[in-house]
């Protein structure tokens, strides 16, 4: 009689300050690999997982999403508990459901919100080194949120798009583009369709050059015009992003669209 697998979705949290990314390394630590294993040992046969994000090497994550097929000697929900004692302290599954057959984490998503934190003050802060991105100089959050306006909406984001990336539909739709302040900490809330590699840091990076008025918002939607990365600054450092929630139903998407236009954030 053959043994049922069951298409098994979980969310993940973790501090990626440690790990080369998401996805498996040959030779560097990785959050797949922990997972992997993690699993492999605690259901004793191979897992493979399907990650709804490739999250780069120093990126957080708090709503990761991942899916794999296998067999539980437990109930679904007890699985968060199990996988305590295979992972690092720093790899947390939140929560564990049974899908159907056909659901992949990565292609019936309908978005996904990052956020993106600045530490906006005169001394870093060393207890958020590993947090956020230090900005010394004051940031002109007005002149960001016009920016951010200006790519809003549906557009082609090549000028965005990191380098050696591989090619995709640079057409995205970000929902959703909001500052929040508390203190010294800036939170930059992406919703979108979908990113390009990089894309996220590389909005940041044109946010700061306009907060510190390194150039007007005429340049910023000239930038974007123009399809091209080379007219653009720097990329943000890794370690300010946060993947914040993969979505999968469009309720859910605009309920967390209007809670970040209206500043209610986690």
């Amino acid at each position: 009689m053959a043994i049922t697998r069951e298409n098994i979705c979980l969310t993940v949290a973790y501090d990626g300050t440690d790990f080369h990314g998401f996805q498996r390394q040959a030779n560097a630590p990785s959050i797949q690999q922990y997972l992997e294993e993690s699993l492999t040992q605690l259901l004793h046969t191979p897992i493979r997982i399907y990650g709804a994000a490739r999250t780069d090497a120093g990126v957080h994550a708090y709503g990761q999403v991942v899916n794999f097929y296998g067999t539980l000697p437990m109930p679904v929900e007890r699985l968060p508990f199990a996988l305590r004692a295979y992972l690092p302290p720093t790899i947390v599954v939140r929560t564990a459901q049974i899908m159907p057959e056909m659901f992949s984490v990565r292609h019936d998503n309908c978005g996904k919100y990052y956020r993106y934190r600045i530490i906006n003050a005169p001394y870093n802060d060393p207890l958020q080194l590993r947090y956020g991105w230090h900005i010394r100089k004051p940031l002109d959050l007005q002149r960001m949120q016009e920016g951010a306006e200006i790519l809003r909406g549906t557009h082609d984001f090549t000028s965005f798009e990191g380098k050696n990336t591989t090619p995709m539909n640079p057409v995205k739709t970000m929902y959703a583009i909001t500052f929040t302040q508390e203190k010294e900490n800036v939170d930059i809330h992406v919703i979108g369709s979908g990113f390009l590699y990089h894309m996220v840091r590389n909005m940041v990076g044109g946010f700061i050059d306009l907060g510190l008025h390194r150039f007007t918002t005429m340049k910023f939607r000239r930038i974007l015009n123009m399809l091209d990365r080379t007219a653009l600054g720097a990329t943000a450092p890794a370690h300010g992003l946060y993947l914040e929630e993969v979505f999968y139903n469009t309720t859910r998407r605009q309920l967390i669209i209007e809670n970040v236009r209206q500043g209610i954030v986690r």
